[in-house]
């Protein structure tokens, strides 16, 4: 098979979450310790560290790897969902896996697939790790999917457990509380394994901390160790200013410029500071500088308040649930524009009207569908928007949506492309 007639028979044979929404999901480990019995246990053969939260996982994900890799590290990265390309979801030294390796997976492995049945996504991490397992690396960075208990990510042994933050999202697998979100992403918690928690968060600490000392693991917040001093959004780059734990006064650029990345930063600092004092990286803090000013180049992220056009600037971002639309409609207000049209479509089992109630009252509105079994009909977007004020027009697919909008902009306006990771996907 070609590679693209090998991504068909995975599409057609298995089950994908991002497709077809709940169908997809298989609430056990099973499958992935049947596929990872198959394949020689292959996630034992790589140090990692593991990811988890409801927001920011992805971008922190990308940075730690960056940072490894400014370190001399070989670095592997396990993200999703992917925006373009399914080998994105997998890379080494931020290339991409090669076609042929996915080819050749899927060719020797085709039978047993066929006869467990698992689901894209599980199928996705056993062809990781085995990948991985063959590339001789020092780290290997894995973010989970969803959740972090039953996600199949979660066999691995990593040197530390990352959990980035708690909101509501996934609230049908996951729960309807934020405890009970946080206690299946506490599932990553491995016995005597250090986790590092991006925010104190009052619901949810305690869900930590009695998780982490049943496990005997030590637990650190990073807002506790790095605050930020100051963040600067205009200009090339996020500019921020840190102090630490230890009194010291620190200034980085990121290259990735939404202003809710500080956040995410200090998670960075926090683990690649961990990493230096338990001994499991050499200290380098201009590594970490570098690490993060690069981490576009170093690893392909894409579509995290990502510009794609100027005059109008158009800029687009894969938030899609209530805490994330809250950072970007946040970023929105602090940008010099004068007139805001917004490209928006979501999929069908989001909290969309918690959503819609962020949004800006006086942009103009291009309502789509992403091109995915599980977007949700625009029509019935605009009709859920025009009841909470926000007005705007019906269009076939994001592409013909934003070339409205483009054909409606000033040059001194703003585009702002989002609500779904497809519909970004499909702008990009």
């Amino acid at each position: 098979m070609t590679y693209k007639e090998t991504l068909d028979y995975l599409l057609s044979q298995l089950p994908m979450y991002q497709r077809i929404g709940p169908a997809a999901y298989k609430a056990s480990l099973d499958n992935t310790l049947a596929l990872s019995k198959y394949l020689g246990r292959p996630e034992t053969r790589f140090r990692s560290i593991h990811i988890a939260g409801t927001n920011g996982k992805g971008s922190v994900a990308h940075m730690i790897a960056s940072v490894l890799q400014e370190m001399g590290l070989k670095t592997g990265l396990a993200t999703s969902p992917h925006l373009k390309d399914f080998r994105e979801r997998m890379r080494v030294m931020g290339e991409p896996v090669p076609k042929a390796e996915v080819v050749d997976f899927v060719r020797l492995h085709k039978n047993f697939l066929e006869k467990l049945r698992p689901s894209f996504f599980e199928m996705t991490m056993a062809m990781t790790f085995d990948w991985f397992s063959r590339q001789d690396l020092d780290f290997a960075v894995i973010e989970t999917g969803m959740g972090g208990r039953l996600d199949s990510s979660n066999i691995i042994q990593p040197e530390i457990s990352v959990i980035t933050n708690i909101g509501l999202d996934h609230t049908a697998f996951l729960g309807t509380t934020l405890a009970g979100i946080a206690s299946e992403k506490a599932g990553i918690i491995k016995e005597t394994t250090p986790v590092v928690i991006g925010r104190r968060q009052k619901e949810v600490q305690k869900v930590f901390e009695q998780k982490a000392l049943n496990m005997g693991a030590p637990i650190y917040y990073a807002s506790d160790l790095f605050s930020i001093e100051n963040v600067i959004t205009k200009g090339n780059g996020l500019k921020l200013e840190i102090s630490n734990y230890k009194g010291e006064f620190l200034k980085y650029t990121c290259g990735l410029t939404g202003s809710y990345q500080a956040e995410n930063i200090l998670t960075v600092l926090a683990v690649t500071d961990l990493l230096a004092r338990t001994g499991r990286i050499r200290p380098d803090e201009d590594a970490v500088g570098r690490g993060l000013e690069r981490v576009a180049g170093n690893t392909g992220i894409r579509g995290r308040w990502q510009q794609i056009g100027i005059s109008p600037a158009i800029i687009c971002d894969t938030a899609h649930n209530t805490e994330g639309v809250f950072h970007v409609v946040s970023q929105l207000k602090e940008m010099d524009y004068s007139k805001l049209l917004i490209v928006f479509g979501m999929v069908d089992d989001k909290d969309r009207r918690s959503v819609l109630e962020l949004l800006p009252r006086d942009a103009s509105y291009y309502f789509c569908r992403p091109a995915v079994p599980r977007g949700l009909d625009a029509k019935e977007l605009a009709a859920d928007a025009r009841q909470l004020g926000l007005e705007g027009g019906v269009y076939g697919n994001p592409k013909e949506a934003l070339a409205a909008a483009k054909s409606d902009a000033m040059a001194s306006d703003l585009i702002f492309v989002g609500g779904s990771t497809f519909v970004v996907a499909e702008v990009i």
